[in-house]
């Protein structure tokens, strides 16, 4: 990516690694650049934080670190907007939650001058390194990266050293009914289970039965290709080239609605577009005004 063309997504990222190593729980590596004292109580947390789900025991080991070690790794943050004695976190909210769980009274940080769109970006990024993200807020990250920024799955691609379906694969986990990503995010679904899911007719009835027996992803695409011929429907077998299918994916993905393209020769053909509530339609509706 050249220098004129640099997103700022590319500048945020860059801007993240300079001042702060991905491991947030590493307590031996030394702070980068001129980190300042803090009292916690002029901390707040990034009210846009990508991250909903603080693992407790992991918080709980964390703080046990620090109240032997201290908080060697600074946090990022910002002076608030509305009020220059309070920072808001940019980078590091596990820290800092872990240091109140310790009982500190300040801790160290790098105050950065960051715009809201680069705040929210670097924080997005931030939770994409980590190796605990689970697969449903990753996927929710790449599509807020892409909805609100207007990057592109090549784009994403590049910038966090991911390949593209790798990026388009998780975000079709986000059309999964709420109660099956919420079984992803609570880990009783791995992210496997989850993809064999997403072709399924009752996803949610198949998701119970998978967590009740305990079945594996093997299991689960072996139960889904069995299930294939015996579907009251007729189907055809599916002879879409590769190019087809990829923009399917794309589509479905950039929509977050189920699109299917049927070719019909030189005679054209057509793309079928499943919306799941009337929000959806709403959605498409001024997508297709160009209003969205």
């Amino acid at each position: 990516m050249s220098q004129n063309k640099r997103s700022s997504l590319g500048r945020g990222l860059s801007a993240l690694m300079a001042d702060l190593q991905t491991d947030e729980g590493n307590a031996t590596s030394q702070p980068r650049g001129n980190a300042s004292a803090v009292p916690i109580e002029q901390i707040t947390p990034n009210p846009d934080q990508p991250r909903r789900i603080f693992d407790e025991a992991a918080l709980s080991e964390l703080a046990d670190s620090i109240r032997h070690r201290g908080v060697i790794q600074p946090l990022i943050v910002r002076r608030h907007p509305d009020d220059e004695n309070i920072y808001q976190i940019v980078a590091g909210e596990r820290r800092w939650r872990a240091a109140q769980l310790a009982q500190l009274h300040e801790l160290p940080v790098l105050v950065r001058d960051f715009s809201d769109a680069e705040m929210l970006e670097v924080a997005i990024i931030e939770n994409i390194q980590r190796a605990d993200l689970n697969a449903i807020d990753e996927a929710a990250s790449y599509r807020q990266l892409m909805t609100r920024f207007g990057h592109t799955q090549e784009k994403l691609a590049e910038a966090l050293g991911k390949s593209r379906s790798h990026i388009a694969n998780f975000l079709r986990l986000l059309n999964l009914p709420d109660q099956v990503q919420d079984w992803v995010r609570e880990e009783k679904l791995s992210a496997g289970h989850a993809r064999a899911l997403i072709t399924a007719e009752n996803p949610t009835a198949l998701a119970r039965k998978i967590i009740d027996k305990d079945l594996s992803v093997r299991e689960v695409e072996a139960m889904m290709r069995e299930r294939s011929p015996k579907l009251s429907r007729p189907r055809q077998v599916d002879e879409k080239d590769a190019d087809t299918r990829a923009l399917e994916g794309d589509l479905t993905a950039t929509l977050n609605m189920r699109v299917r393209i049927k070719h019909a020769g030189t005679d054209g053909g057509k793309m079928e577009i499943t919306y799941r509530d009337l929000e959806q339609l709403d959605r498409l509706c001024q997508i297709l005004a160009g209003s969205a």
